[in-house]
């Protein structure tokens, strides 16, 4: 707990992922039903403090919104990259923002210039995403888990990751299969 008695742990089953797919993923689903982090205060004031962005925005009801409008728009584009409206829907977000470049005593820096504070972590995760489309595309991946909504970036080796955790869905997966090898066994023998 917190000095202000909200729970500091981070609830959710997929961590760590690019900024981009982390905002996908404060919506999943487990036994207890389907959960929202962003649902409550507490949640987003973590996962702004999570990301760095809570020394620069609160957690108001404008960053909340700005946030869900920029999930949204990418959770549409994941789930359809040929679809002009997902691509509005990003390009709204993004047009609120740019990557500044300059040139600073100590080098090379590159700051973000929103419109709107309010905006910031949202068009920084959509920004992100953009970033990871152009890496390659073909590795921002959802879950194959049955009923899994959770997304991830495949960094591996040979780009075939199908599970947003090996200890979470991959075991179920392979205890499915386990399971049905078993009763196929008993069914013929």
């Amino acid at each position: 707990m917190d000095r202000n008695g909200d729970d500091t742990r981070d609830p959710r089953p997929l961590r760590g992922e690019p900024l981009g797919l982390d905002l996908l993923n404060t919506v999943w689903v487990d036994s207890g039903g389907r959960h929202d982090l962003l649902a409550e205060r507490s949640g987003l004031s973590l996962w702004l403090a999570e990301h760095g962005f809570d020394d620069r925005v609160p957690a108001t009801p404008a960053v909340r919104e700005a946030l869900l409008a920029a999930r949204d728009a990418i959770a549409a584009h994941v789930a359809d990259p040929d679809s002009p409206r997902a691509a509005a829907a990003l390009n709204a977000v993004l047009a609120g923002g740019a990557l500044r470049r300059s040139l600073r005593p100590d080098g090379p820096a590159t700051t973000i210039a929103v419109d709107d504070p309010a905006t910031l972590p949202g068009w920084a995760a959509a920004e992100d995403y953009l970033r990871l489309l152009s890496r390659d595309a073909a590795r921002v991946r959802h879950c194959a888990g049955p009923g899994c909504v959770l997304h991830f970036y495949d960094t591996s080796k040979r780009g075939d990751r199908r599970w947003c955790s090996m200890a979470g869905c991959g075991n179920r997966a392979k205890a499915a299969r386990h399971y049905a090898r078993t009763k196929k066994g008993e069914a013929t023998g």
